[in-house]
């Protein structure tokens, strides 16, 4: 295995055209890129060409968006379709209360190995304890929680971002999340830029909190994260592409002229990953 991608969001119909109908066409803007429809076997086969496994992320913000989710269930049955190639995180909609925590147990029930929250998106903040019972469950359960961080392609370069608010997803907001369940380990998405400073501090300071390196191209990544990727931090990061955004191949190709020392980048590449997903 040459990587695992911690960021993959499915490329399909339903998706795109449905859940992210409207938001697609400013992310193509922001990531100068087309976004291309693919379905789940074609997906598989996209990354077992490149021996790259991907971690498939569902997504509910049904709350704040009134869109539709997609469902735990749809990344659960692509993953045990394809076994060798997928694993899969799945989502809830924290301004569900009750009946998020409860689906957190469907999601253990159904393999799937973490829940992917986006707080500028859903609309909510991490640090509100209101929100403890999700994190408590989390832990319990063993499930990876993945937040995304930082500035957002979706509503980039739009009037008032599409009503999308950024503060949510800054990432001092799981410092408190992070402090008070040690043992649940936090993933911080796209290394939260414009406060990835704030976000490597954390890191130096929690070691349950890892960095993803996904949404942006790594030759375009700031030098303080580039630092402390291949040196305090190496054993906190992990890889990610944001696909269909960016391609996983151009981010292992460039990854690989960056000077990055062999034994950090295979931490980053796969180690760190496997011990965070419970792989051999």
């Amino acid at each position: 295995m040459r990587a695992i991608d911690f960021h993959v969001h499915l490329p399909t119909p339903d998706w795109l055209d449905v859940s992210m109908r409207g938001y697609i066409e400013a992310a193509e803007g922001y990531f100068r890129s087309k976004v291309v429809r693919r379905t789940i076997a074609e997906l598989a086969a996209d990354y077992e060409a490149i021996d790259v496994m991907a971690v498939l992320l569902a997504w509910d913000a049904e709350t704040a968006t009134g869109r539709p989710r997609v469902p735990n269930e749809v990344v659960a049955k692509a993953c045990r379709e394809h076994p060798k190639t997928f694993l899969g995180f799945g989502s809830v909609d924290p301004l569900k209360g009750d009946f998020a925590v409860g689906e957190l147990d469907h999601i253990a029930w159904l393999g799937l190995k973490g829940v992917k929250l986006q707080p500028s998106l859903q609309a909510f903040r991490p640090d509100d304890e209101r929100f403890w019972p999700l994190y408590e469950r989390c832990e319990e359960l063993g499930l990876v929680l993945l937040f995304h961080t930082g500035t957002s392609g979706i509503g980039a370069g739009q009037p008032g971002g599409q009503g999308i608010g950024l503060d949510y997803a800054r990432p001092i907001r799981l410092d408190a999340v992070a402090a008070a369940f040690p043992s649940l380990n936090v993933i911080a998405a796209h290394f939260g830029y414009p406060w990835h400073l704030e976000l490597l501090a954390m890191a130096l300071h929690k070691t349950n909190i890892y960095i993803d390196i996904s949404g942006w191209a790594p030759k375009y990544i700031p030098a303080e994260v580039i630092r402390e990727m291949k040196g305090r931090l190496q054993n906190q990061f992990v890889f990610g592409s944001d696909y269909p955004f960016i391609q996983p191949q151009r981010c292992l190709d460039e990854l690989v002229t960056m000077d990055i020392p062999e034994a950090a980048l295979h931490k980053v590449l796969t180690e760190n990953g496997k011990k965070l997903l419970g792989l051999s």
